[in-house]
């Protein structure tokens, strides 16, 4: 006799609750065992990188020498490369502001407003 696809889903989901009923008994005596190691050497929260600092999760990637994560940059205020006279000021990174726009539309240079 040959299988149907309505068969073989009725086998997957035959596997897969074997599979829970199994993986709950062997968490079970996983958890037992965890508990009787840390009995036995006294392990703490933090010795088993649970509380406090912490390093990096398992599977983390790991960013190259020198270079910051992004979300450290933001937030962060830059010097300004561009002011004028009242006081704006322009770091030189993203649309440039409406008074630099109208001061250079009016035949300034953006190198007048270099700092």
């Amino acid at each position: 006799m040959t299988k149907t696809y309505a068969d073989v889903v009725k086998q997957i989901e035959a596997l897969s609750k074997e599979a829970e009923k199994l993986k709950r008994k062997e968490v079970e005596g996983v958890i037992e065992r965890i508990r009787e190691a840390i009995s036995a050497y006294n392990l703490t929260a933090s010795d088993l990188g649970l509380g406090g600092k912490r390093g990096p999760r398992p599977g983390a990637k790991r960013r190259g020498p020198g270079r910051k994560a992004k979300a450290a940059k933001r937030g962060v205020a830059r010097p300004a490369k561009f002011r004028d006279e009242s006081g704006n000021a322009w770091g030189g990174r993203g649309p440039r502001p409406q008074w630099l726009r109208d001061a250079l539309a009016n035949g300034k240079k953006l190198e007048d407003f270099a700092v």
